[in-house]
């Protein structure tokens, strides 16, 4: 065993949250944040975007240089350093460009959690769609894990996915292409069910041990930032030195109980209740 395996996890543990603000505060870099946080991270953040948003809609987008969005990564790392990043919005080919040029300067082992943001629930693009192929082949294969939710695995696939096979199978073909590990997540379903896969190949084979988390669905408005915030807990929970299966498993019930705890903020998809989770 290497040296470098054999370190303990840090306390608390560094996190990078590479995303937009939502001025809301609902979702975006404010959503990583208090994730962070509550899971006993240190957060730190490189803003790609600056949104006027609410629980309503997106009202304007104004992005960052993707030099400036570097340069704040680099700021971070250069000082305090880094265990784990989550990726969110990027938004264009150029903050693309200049975020894969500074993963490419850092450890190779440090994980990532890229959530492939593309349309807010609202319906607004948050990526533009030119850039959607430049993130596939400049970042996805440095993600350690890619976590999109249905209408983003439908894009990636280029096919409606109709039922859970569809995804897996959806699933499965990126994480071969990218050798990387997928949750794919069914919170846009119809079914009585939620329904998430976290699906890893290796060398082209499905791996042993795919795993299938499913809890009954919260009938409620107040799930604005909840992509946000899972990836962001995911990440959080790894650089803790979790497995990445029991990260999920507990990253999930960080945002179910943040959906069940939601102070009712908005008239809209209202915001989670993150201040108020407790995971013992």
């Amino acid at each position: 065993m290497s040296e470098s395996s054999q370190k303990p996890a840090r306390i608390p543990p560094r996190i990078l949250a590479i995303a937009g603000s939502d001025s809301s505060g609902g979702a975006g870099i404010q959503a990583d944040i208090k994730t962070i946080t509550m899971l006993g991270g240190y957060a730190m953040t490189a803003i790609t975007a600056v949104t006027a948003q609410n629980s309503v809609g997106v009202q304007g987008i104004t992005p960052l240089e993707g030099q400036f969005v570097a340069r704040q990564i680099q700021s971070c790392v250069d000082d305090i350093g880094v265990d784990a990043i989550k990726i969110g919005m990027l938004q264009n080919i150029d903050i693309i460009e200049a975020v894969a040029g500074a993963l490419a300067d850092l450890d190779p082992d440090i994980p990532v959690v890229l959530d492939p943001v593309m349309v807010a629930t609202s319906g607004a693009r948050l990526l533009q769609d030119d850039a959607v192929e430049i993130m596939q082949e400049r970042l996805f294969p440095r993600a350690t894990l890619l976590t999109p939710n249905l209408p983003e695995l439908e894009l990636l696939a280029g096919s409606e996915l109709r039922d859970t096979h569809l995804v897996r199978d959806a699933a499965l073909a990126l994480a071969e292409r990218y050798e990387c590990q997928v949750l794919a997540k069914g919170g846009h379903t119809q079914d009585e069910q939620v329904i998430d896969l976290l699906v890893t190949a290796a060398k082209g084979e499905l791996a042993s041990g795919m795993a299938s988390f499913t809890d009954a669905r919260i009938d409620t408005r107040h799930t604005h930032g909840t992509g946000c915030t899972l990836s962001s807990a995911i990440a959080t929970l790894i650089g803790h030195g979790q497995p990445l299966e029991h990260a999920v498993r507990l990253a999930r019930r960080f945002v179910r109980e943040g959906i069940l705890n939601a102070p009712g903020f908005g008239e809209g998809g209202g915001p989670l209740g993150h201040q108020a989770v407790r995971l013992s």
